[in-house]
């Protein structure tokens, strides 16, 4: 329900805008209701290119908006989110890299910044009652900053999206392309695809909905190889070009994608408890991260990755929240950070229709180089004696326990 201080308010409010039905439907009915301006503000943390952001703008101006604001934000998505989740080898489910879910975080705290510098009070998203992005977005906003009103006219009204087309034809505004059966999110670390089939878990979504790799199996790709580069756990080259990390991210996924490479359906835990399912396609961040966990094997302890992987699983649920702003993510991620210091170094791909393979590893902190011994031949900083101790000394756990458990029988 609206309320006084909002009707009364005469700065703008600030939308967040895809350009899809749920926000185009947003501009004007937030503008007829509270009587104020409305700013569109579209983020592109990826999968944006020119025509697309010139056709957001035009349709946001022709909806009524008095103004339409692009905030190029790859480069800040990577630095602030991309950077831990290579760093955390993060996955949700073992499998689903948090394809679009990481953006909201950034975008929501890059929408409360533009609603400050606009002396806006207001904010407000397309979001319905059902998704994880709701919460997303309401977290960090309030976290960013606690006095905006966060108004979500889908969810809190209950607009369906026939009461929406319906309500633009009457007031003769354009209605954006709409009627497909998936609905699609695409971001630089990949895309999210739904329909009829995600709604339940008994079958796939069919070869013409996939987004970057349809029909990649129809015409095999012959086999390639390729070499990622990372310095200090951040990718740097891609087979001998080094690259800004948003150019390599781009440049990895067009490579991979022709393959059908980091296809999947994720089915898992929603913020709201319930169980979901999506189909994703993350080539790049499927190569990237199976590259980088390589590398890691090689120059980091047993004990390093078991920490890590701890608190990168932590890490992982908060950004799926939208908790990331928490002063607990500044904490693992210097934890992060500090553990990338000597993963550095080159990891050799075989991309093949639908698979991925890791070929060889090389880091100049190789600590399979290290020693002197050689795995299953030869000892190197030990004897024969030493081995011999030391399977003696391991073993006696679980020599005391037989003994303790064939007392207890007697």
């Amino acid at each position: 329900m609206m309320m006084t201080n909002t009707m009364q308010d005469e700065s703008p409010i600030v939308l967040a805008y895809s350009g899809g039905l749920d926000t185009s439907f947003c501009v004007p009915w937030l503008k007829e209701t509270y009587q104020r301006p409305v700013v569109t503000v579209t983020v592109n943390t990826g999968g944006l290119d020119a025509a697309m952001a010139q056709d957001l703008e035009e349709r946001a101006m022709a909806l009524g908006a008095a103004e339409h604001v692009l905030i190029e934000a790859r480069q800040v998505f990577f630095d602030r989110v991309l950077k831990y989740l290579i760093a955390g080898n993060v996955r949700r489910g073992q499998a689903y890299p948090l394809c679009v879910g990481a953006e909201r975080g950034v975008q929501a705290t890059l929408l409360a910044e533009l609603a400050q510098a606009r002396a806006s009070t207001t904010v407000a998203h397309g979001c319905t009652a059902a998704g994880n992005d709701q919460v997303r977005f309401e977290v960090a906003l309030k976290t960013s900053n606690p006095e905006l009103e966060v108004l979500a006219p889908i969810r809190d009204q209950g607009f369906v999206r026939t009461a929406q087309l319906e309500y633009l034809e009457k007031h003769g505004l354009p209605i954006p392309p709409y009627g497909s059966d998936y609905s699609i999110n695409r971001g630089l670390w990949g895309v999210t695809i739904g329909g009829k089939e995600t709604l339940d878990s008994v079958e796939s979504i069919p070869e013409s909905a996939w987004v970057l790799s349809a029909d990649a199996f129809k015409s095999p790709t012959d086999p390639e190889r390729h070499r990622i580069e990372f310095a200090k756990g951040v990718p740097v080259a891609f087979d001998g070009q080094h690259l800004a990390p948003v150019e390599l991210i781009e440049a990895v996924e067009k490579a991979a994608s022709a393959f059908g490479i980091g296809r999947g359906l994720h089915l898992g835990d929603t913020v709201l408890g319930t169980k979901g399912r999506v189909a994703y396609e993350a080539p790049a961040a499927e190569v990237l991260l199976t590259a980088h966990r390589e590398l890691e094997k090689l120059t980091l302890s047993a004990l390093q990755q078991r920490v890590k992987d701890t608190v990168a699983a932590v890490y992982g649920d908060l950004v799926h929240e939208g908790k990331q702003l928490d002063p607990v993510c500044r904490d693992i991620e210097n934890l992060l950070e500090s553990s990338q210091q000597r993963v550095s170094g080159s990891v050799k791909l075989l991309f093949r229709p639908g698979c991925l393979f890791i070929e060889g590893v090389t880091s100049p902190y190789s600590l399979l180089a290290a020693t002197r011994g050689v795995y299953g031949e030869t000892a190197g900083e030990w004897t024969a004696a030493d081995a011999l101790g030391y399977s003696r000394i391991l073993s006696l756990p679980g020599i005391l326990q037989n003994r303790a458990a064939a007392g207890s029988e007697q």
